[in-house]
């Protein structure tokens, strides 16, 4: 009797020993789900959802860089003109009483009528190209005015002889390489064919100051 008193002792102040470290041990009370939203909110921004107050310092505002101002004019011979104005206006030694404008929109205006409106018929011939260039009205006019000052440009480079002739309604351009065996220059005539052929040369950019300046240029009738 007095044996099973003692056990029943020892078995209770054991328990009673363990059970703080138990309970100690138990994991945190969930708080409700009201409690825990209020808690959210508390932290999130006015205005701001749920879930995104993440990735947003207080006191910090996200801002999208302003975007770069166009570039382009929107149109070449605006361009062109634009670019020939700045020129003249950074130089002090413009002179202003000559200077004509109107005169380099009028060449814009024959570059865009030969290059966009005339018909060309192209054909080899022996060591290069001959192209028929016509047009009517205003085109004619341009294909006149502006190819054969650039045949002569043509005529004076390294590579190849260029001429012109004149046709019902426009020129016969005729170019061919200086050295008729050259092959390599022959094929390159016949690929750049007319268009390409119009563009060779540095002296385009040079030439439209000039005429903006209004200083006389050599073959050319405009």
């Amino acid at each position: 009797m007095l044996r099973a008193a003692t056990i029943a002792l020892s078995l209770g102040l054991g328990a009673f020993l363990i059970a703080p470290p138990l309970l100690a041990q138990s994991p945190p009370a969930t708080p409700a789900p009201g409690h825990q939203m209020g808690h959210q909110m508390d932290h999130q921004m006015p205005g701001q959802m749920p879930g995104q107050m993440h990735g947003r310092m207080p006191g910090h505002h996200m801002t999208t860089p302003a975007a770069d101002a166009p570039t382009e004019p929107g149109q070449g011979a605006f361009g062109a003109i634009a670019e020939v104005v700045r020129l003249l206006e950074a130089d002090p030694n413009t002179d202003w009483s000559t200077v004509d404008l109107e005169r380099l929109r009028q060449h814009l205006i024959n570059m865009n009528e030969v290059v966009l409106r005339s018909e060309v018929k192209a054909s080899p011939v022996p060591g290069g190209l001959v192209m028929d260039i016509t047009g009517v009205a205003r085109t004619e006019q341009a294909i006149r005015a502006m190819v054969v000052p650039h045949a002569a440009e043509l005529d004076r480079m390294s590579e190849w002889v260029a001429k012109t002739e004149p046709i019902p309604g426009g020129l016969r351009l005729t170019v061919t390489a200086r050295t008729p065996e050259d092959a390599k220059t022959v094929a390159r005539i016949r690929g750049l064919g007319f268009v390409g052929l119009l563009v060779q040369g540095g002296h385009h950019g040079p030439h439209h100051l000039a005429m903006a300046k209004g200083q006389a240029l050599p073959g050319h009738r405009h």
